[in-house]
């Protein structure tokens, strides 16, 4: 993962993540870490900050520090498109499935989302934060639109827990956040958390459902 370049200050848009991949720019980027898996790395890009695991032992935390300028392709929509996956199954653990069993069309695929995220490195022990830049809490923070919804304003979560369909996720949630996914006025993306139960519930939540907005009453 790259930090952020000093040239992402001064120029609108960088190279597109294909041409950053293929070795035609970042040569002088700062170079925060490796990593083995590129569909991690891709991963860690659509979720825009996470905790690494150190080869030599221990975590590392990054966060969001910037993009190249570019927009956000929804790489699950192309393979819906294509009949790569079935309408039913796309979900993080599906796509990063096949992206693994397909490497070479993976990746082709993967730079088809021209965006590129750079990071900047936390301790551990530093809390993930959000665009507020207060720590984000466990089923309490959601990503919004702020076209539509302010930061900052509490909502009423209504909706389904992802894994276990039948069972209502029901919760009082703060608007601290934001993506490049997350374009409309009923869209969200509620943090789960750090564990592997966590990982999986995100993975998976393509849910329909509702949010109530607490307004100050009018006077």
């Amino acid at each position: 993962s790259y930090g952020l370049p000093p040239e992402a200050k001064t120029a609108a848009r960088l190279a597109a993540r294909a041409e950053i991949e293929n070795g035609g720019a970042g040569k002088n980027w700062p170079v925060l870490f490796w990593a083995k898996d590129p569909v991690d790395v891709f991963t860690l890009h659509i979720q825009g900050s996470g905790r690494i695991v150190l080869g030599e032992g221990g975590f590392v935390r990054v966060s969001y520090a910037g993009n190249n300028g570019h927009g956000y392709v929804a790489i699950g929509r192309l393979m819906k498109e294509r009949g790569i996956l079935p309408a039913d199954g796309v979900n993080m653990p599906a796509i990063q499935a096949w992206l693994r069993a397909n490497p070479a069309a993976g990746r082709a695929l993967m730079q088809e989302n021209p965006r590129f995220i750079f990071f900047r490195e936390l301790p551990d022990s530093a809390a993930t934060r959000g665009q507020l830049g207060v720590p984000l809490t466990a089923l309490a923070s959601l990503a919004v639109d702020p076209a539509f919804i302010p930061l900052g304003l509490p909502l009423w979560l209504d909706t389904n827990w992802p894994r276990e369909k039948e069972t209502k996720l029901r919760t009082l949630v703060i608007a601290q956040d934001t993506g490049a996914a997350i374009k409309g006025p009923v869209r969200g993306d509620l943090f789960f958390g750090y564990d592997r139960g966590a990982a999986l519930d995100a993975g998976h939540m393509a849910e329909r459902g509702r949010y109530f907005l607490f307004l100050p009453k009018a006077k």
